[in-house]
C-alpha cells in the first residue's frame, strides 16, 4: 500500500478505537484548503452535466439513457440522463465482476477504495452543488454531508472492515501434545465475501447515508449496485465513477460497483432486492419498505428507516440558549434530517431555571421567536433551511396545522436571495396533550414540531422511551441540571437504544453525527437493524472459512 494511504488508514483505525475527534476531509470549503478557483470549478462541472448524459461510467451497451432529477431550489428539470440497464445484466455483471474482486488482498482493496476517496475530494464542490439541487440543501450543509463527512464515514467502513478482516491469522501451525506423539495441523482460514450487495439510496442524503454501505460492501470483497433515489443521483454517480476510474486503472473489472438508476415510473429496487443472486442490501427509507425487505429471505439487510425523535425539557441554566439551540436544529434542512426532533415533552408546570419557573407558555413563545429569528434573518435563514426536496413535505407541513391542538407556529414561505423559486416551507408548531398518544406516535417527517404538555418529566421520559421502543428513534435530546434525572433518562433511553444528547446549546446540535465516534442508528430499536459503523455493520458482510491439513513428516 502506497504511503499516504497507509498513513490514513492507520489514522482511521486509531480513531475507530480511540472514538476521539478525527477527520480526515476538511470539512470547511476554504479556499486555502481546497483552492482558490475550487467552487467555481466545482459549479462550473455540476453546470456542465445540466441537459447531458452522465458518460463518466465505465458501464458499456445500456439500454436507454434516462433521468428524473429536479431541483428544489429551480423547480425545474436537471436534464442529467444515466445509462439505464436491466436487473438481469446488472446482476450478471456484477456476479461476474465478484469473482474478480473477491481474490484482490484486502491490502490492494483498501488502497483502490482510499485512491477513489482521495478522486473525490477533488470533486466535493461539484458534489455540493449537485446535493443542493437535487435535495434541496443549503451549500454549506451540501458541501460537509456529501462532501468530507460522507468521506469519512466511507474510510470509516474501510477502516472497520479492514481490521476485521485482519483480526485473525491467515494460517497458522496447529500442534497438540498427545503424549509420545504431538497431532501437527496446518490451518488456514479465508474471509469469504457475501456476493452481490445491493446499497439503496435515499432523497435527502445519497451520499452521506450510502457511501458507508457502499464502501463497507466493497472492502470486504463484495460486489455493489448502487441504487440511488430517482430524485437525487448525481451526487453519488460521482463517487461510483471514480470508483471505477481506480479500478480501470489497475486493470480490475468496474463492474465491481455499478450504479443503477432508474425512473418514478419504471423502478427497479423490488426485483433488484429480490434477485436470488443479491445477498447483502443497505436501505436508507420508510419503515414499510425497509421492513419488507427485512423479511426477504436469504438476505443479510442494513437498514435505517424513521424514528420519532424526542426532546426532554425538565431544567435548564439558560431557557434561551437551550430555546436558540433547539430552533436552529428544527430549521436546518427544514428538518428533512433523519435525526431532527419532533415531539418536545415540556411538563404542564413548565421548564426549571436559576431565575425560576418558565410555564410551557413561555417556553413555547421563546421558541417559536427563536425560528422566526433565524428564518427573518436574511443572512442565514433562507440557507440554514434551504428548500424542500420532495412537494409531499410541504403537504404534510399544511396537513400538520390541522391536528388537535393549539397552532402556535403556522408554517409559512420565505425569499431566497439566490433563488426565488425555490420550494420552501418553514417550521409549524403544534400543542399536543400527551394523552393523545395516536397523534405524536408516528413520525411526520418535514419541518413539524409538536410541544406535547406532560403531567411532569416522569411522563416525558415515560413517553419518550414508549416512542423509541414501538416506533424508533435515532436521536434523542434531554435538558436537566439534575444529576439523578440524568443518569436515569440516560439508563431509560439506552434500555430502547437510542443515544441522548444532553444540555446542549452553542454551535453542536442533536441532528448531528460525527464519523469515527458517533455510532449512528444503534440497531436496537424499530429506527433501523443496523449502526454506522459498528463490528457487526462489516462482519455481517463475510464469513470465516477455515481449511487444515496434517502437516507432512
Amino acid at each position: 500500500m502506497v504511503e499516504k494511504h497507509h498513513a490514513i488508514l492507520t489514522k482511521a483505525v486509531q480513531a475507530l478505537h480511540a472514538r476521539t475527534f478525527y477527520a480526515a476531509f476538511p470539512e470547511h470549503p476554504a479556499p486555502a484548503v481546497y483552492g482558490e478557483t475550487a467552487d467555481a470549478d466545482g459549479q462550473a462541472r455540476f453546470k456542465s452535466w445540466l441537459g447531458k448524459k452522465f458518460d463518466e461510467l465505465h458501464q458499456p451497451n445500456p439500454e436507454k439513457w434516462a433521468g428524473q432529477e429536479e431541483s428544489p431550489y429551480l423547480q425545474e428539470p436537471l436534464g442529467v440522463a444515466y445509462p439505464l440497464f436491466s436487473v438481469d445484466t446488472l446482476v450478471q455483471r456484477s456476479e461476474a465482476a465478484f469473482h474478480q474482486w473477491r481474490k484482490v488482498s484486502v491490502d490492494d482493496r483498501a488502497e483502490i477504495l482510499l485512491e477513489s476517496l482521495e478522486r473525490v475530494k477533488k470533486r466535493f464542490f461539484e458534489i455540493a452543488y449537485a446535493t443542493m439541487h437535487t435535495t434541496g440543501q443549503g451549500y454549506m450543509m451540501a458541501f460537509q454531508a456529501s462532501g468530507p463527512h460522507a468521506a469519512d464515514r466511507a474510510l470509516e467502513a474501510i477502516a472497520a472492515g479492514y481490521e476485521e478482516l485482519n483480526r485473525f491469522p491467515a494460517q497458522a501451525l496447529w500442534d497438540k501434545p498427545m503424549g509420545k506423539f504431538n497431532i501437527q495441523l496446518n490451518k488456514e482460514w479465508r474471509a469469504v465475501p457475501k456476493g452481490i450487495s445491493v446499497v439503496i439510496g435515499c432523497s435527502t442524503f445519497p451520499t452521506w447515508n450510502s457511501v458507508t454501505g457502499v464502501y463497507g460492501s466493497l472492502i470486504t470483497g463484495n460486489s455493489v449496485i448502487v441504487k440511488p433515489h430517482p430524485g437525487a443521483i448525481l451526487p453519488v454517480a460521482i463517487f461510483v465513477a471514480e470508483i471505477q476510474h481506480v479500478l480501470v486503472e489497475k486493470k480490475l473489472d468496474p463492474a465491481i460497483c455499478q450504479l443503477a438508476v432508474d425512473t418514478f415510473d419504471q423502478m427497479i429496487t423490488q426485483p433488484l432486492a429480490e434477485h436470488p443472486n443479491v445477498k447483502l442490501i443497505d436501505f436508507t427509507g420508510n419503515s414499510t419498505f425497509g421492513s419488507y425487505l427485512e423479511a426477504l429471505p436469504g438476505k443479510v439487510v442494513f437498514t435505517e428507516k424513521t424514528g420519532v425523535n424526542s426532546v426532554i425539557l425538565d431544567s435548564v441554566e439558560d431557557i434561551d440558549k437551550v430555546a436558540a439551540n433547539l430552533a436552529f436544529s428544527v430549521n436546518l434542512y427544514s428538518g428533512q434530517m433523519c435525526t431532527a426532533p419532533q415531539n418536545f415533552y415540556v411538563p404542564r408546570a413548565g421548564v426549571k431555571t436559576p431565575a425560576g419557573q418558565v410555564s410551557f407558555e413561555e417556553f413555547a413563545e421563546k421558541f417559536v421567536a427563536q425560528l422566526n429569528s433565524l428564518i427573518d434573518n436574511p443572512k442565514a435563514g433562507p440557507f440554514v433551511l434551504g428548500a424542500v426536496q420532495n412537494k409531499k413535505t410541504c403537504d404534510r407541513v399544511i396537513e400538520a396545522e390541522k391536528l388537535p391542538g393549539k397552532v402556535w407556529l403556522k408554517s409559512r414561505t420565505f425569499e431566497n436571495p439566490m433563488f426565488p423559486k425555490a420550494r420552501v416551507a418553514t417550521p409549524v408548531v403544534v400543542e399536543i396533550d400527551s394523552s393523545k398518544k395516536d397523534v405524536f406516535s408516528r413520525e411526520l417527517f418535514g419541518p413539524i414540531v409538536l410541544l406535547i404538555k406532560t403531567k411532569d418529566s416522569e411522563e416525558s421520559l415515560a413517553l419518550a422511551q414508549e416512542m423509541a421502543m414501538h416506533h424508533g428513534a435515532i436521536s434523542c435530546g434531554a435538558y436537566t441540571t439534575d444529576a439523578m434525572l440524568r443518569e436515569k433518562i440516560a439508563d431509560t433511553m439506552a434500555l430502547a437504544a437510542t443515544p441522548v444528547s444532553f444540555n446542549l446549546t452553542g454551535g453542536i446540535y442533536m441532528n448531528q453525527n460525527a464519523a469515527f465516534s458517533d455510532f449512528h442508528v444503534t440497531g436496537g430499536n424499530p429506527s433501523g437493524n443496523a449502526s454506522f459503523t459498528n463490528p457487526e455493520y462489516v462482519t455481517k458482510r463475510f464469513t470465516w472459512v477455515g481449511h487444515r491439513e496434517p502437516v507432512k513428516g
